[in-house]
């Protein structure tokens, strides 16, 4: 038995709206992970991903969400606490967006409420962990409040560790 709340699994926004995954959401996970330049995934291997987030929700009573814009209904990525490097006293913040989509300040607005639903779980603290390399995901993270800890090498290269205190 978890000594946290299970982070409520609906967020809204102004602009967002943070839901659990479904079957339909495969495609558009496809084409994100398709962007990132390493080839594009098959069909089976992102609804196997999908099923395992389902599945790791279920465990950890934490949740990685797609994130979909409220006037479109279009989705645009994900953002969620994910257990990652970290634990599942400590999780990490996770976000991803299509490119079409940065620099709207989307990634911001998601994550806040992220960080709002892990305060609602009672947790103390939140992990990021960023390629050193992304600029734009330091800019969202400084705005959020977390602050460099320290860095760790991968083999995809420097890794910077932030965190961020709760209430």
């Amino acid at each position: 038995m978890s000594i946290y709340e299970t982070m409520p699994f609906h967020l809204e926004t102004e602009r967002l709206i943070l839901r659990p995954w479904a079957e339909s959401d495969a495609d558009d996970l496809r084409a994100l992970h398709a962007e990132r330049g390493k080839g594009t995934p098959t069909i089976e291997y992102i609804r196997a991903l999908i099923a395992k987030q389902l599945a790791a929700t279920a465990a950890t009573g934490i949740a990685l969400l797609p994130v979909q814009r409220r006037d479109e209904g279009d989705f645009i990525g994900y953002c969620g606490l994910i257990i990652g490097r970290s634990t599942v006293e400590e999780p990490e913040i996770a976000y991803e967006l299509f490119r079409r989509a940065h620099g709207r300040g989307y990634a911001t607005e998601a994550a806040g409420a992220v960080l709002g639903a892990a305060v609602a779980t009672g947790r103390k603290r939140l992990w990021a962990t960023v390629g050193a390399w992304n600029a734009p995901s330091f800019r969202v993270l400084e705005k959020l409040g977390f602050e460099r800890d320290h860095v760790s090498m991968e083999d995809s290269g420097e890794v910077v560790w932030l965190t961020r205190s709760l209430p």
